[in-house]
């Protein structure tokens, strides 16, 4: 799938929400999108993602923002709040989530 697959509500939880603190955060979540099949998986994956993140936070630093790094606390805030977008997401049926208007 594409990022422009997204449900409004999904896109802006995620690209929106991860592009506000750092562009080098929006391509892996854009990155993610190429490798799933659907939403639901998307939202699933990303939850893993940054679980996996927060696991290493130093390491993930550098592989994801090179030279650039942000402050890591704010970057564990930034995580907190992408999840806590997420599982919100997650909760609106599918259904019910909003198409894209491009």
């Amino acid at each position: 799938m594409d990022t422009d697959d997204l449900s409004e509500e999904a896109y802006q939880a995620v690209i929106i929400n991860s592009e506000l603190f750092h562009h080098d955060l929006t391509l892996q979540f854009g990155v993610l999108a190429g490798r799933c099949k659907n939403e639901e998986e998307y939202l699933a994956n990303s939850l893993l993602m940054i679980e996996y993140w927060e696991s290493d936070i130093d390491i993930v630093l550098t592989e994801i923002f090179y030279d650039n790094p942000p402050d890591k606390n704010k970057f564990k805030s930034k995580l907190a709040e992408l999840k806590k977008s997420i599982k919100g997401v997650q909760k609106i049926p599918f259904e019910k989530r909003k198409p894209q208007r491009w």
